[in-house]
């Protein structure tokens, strides 16, 4: 059921019989018809297993299940909304990023590597923890939350992407991960605190930055 775009920080959705959503709870701001809204227990459509892995992760954002037959409108904290049509590849975004996603969707958590996720990553040079972050695979739509606004970047063999980790929201296809640290412009300038940290994507796919770096 893809999402109608109200504005830029508000989407609304379709729900029919037989069709259910996941949304983070607090993100339903009007609705219209038969919908009801329960907690989710089971993390979403990947079961006990995600609730798990997220859980392990520190990661284990509330959702709500949505269902019945009505609209609903989302939004969450002023935040820019950018919806993601998936046609069967998969989505890693983190799980505090995610505002709704269709039932039909496949939601799970995948380590990536020793540092895990993407803030995680830069949590885990500091905490050397092993962190998660959230997947989203098949066919259907997800809206994810911005500060500011999102860019969509492709991301090619010929020409690898490099974000600051803050201002990375999501990424899709098949990407490798690599980050490092070099000194750059924020330490010229004496905006920066020591080591700056740089995010490498590298492969076929696309990487969504957002406008602000601040966090969620």
């Amino acid at each position: 059921m893809p999402f109608t775009v109200l504005n830029s920080r508000m989407v609304e959705a379709r729900i029919g019989p037989g069709q259910r959503m996941f949304s983070q709870r607090g993100a339903m701001l009007a609705y219209r018809g038969e919908v009801a809204f329960t907690p989710n227990l089971q993390g979403g459509q990947g079961g006990v297993g995600s609730m798990i892995g997220r859980r392990i992760a520190g990661e284990a954002t509330p959702l709500m299940t949505v269902e019945g037959t009505g609209t609903v409108m989302f939004g969450h904290g002023g935040h820019h909304v950018q919806v993601v049509d998936l046609t069967g590849e998969t989505l890693y975004v983190e799980a505090d990023r995610l505002l709704a996603f269709d039932g039909s969707l496949q939601q799970g958590t995948m380590f990536m590597g020793s540092q895990g996720g993407v803030m995680g990553m830069v949590r885990g040079q500091v905490t050397g923890q092993g962190l998660f972050t959230t997947t989203l695979k098949g066919v259907g739509s997800a809206a994810v939350m911005a500060h500011g606004g999102v860019i969509e970047l492709p991301i090619t063999p010929q020409r690898p992407v490099h974000v600051d980790p803050q201002a990375y929201v999501a990424h899709r296809g098949d990407v490798r991960n690599k980050l490092s640290t070099a000194l750059g412009w924020r330490d010229m300038v004496g905006r920066g605190s020591g080591e700056a940290f740089q995010l490498e994507l590298s492969g076929q796919g696309t990487v969504y930055v957002q406008a602000s770096e601040e966090k969620l």
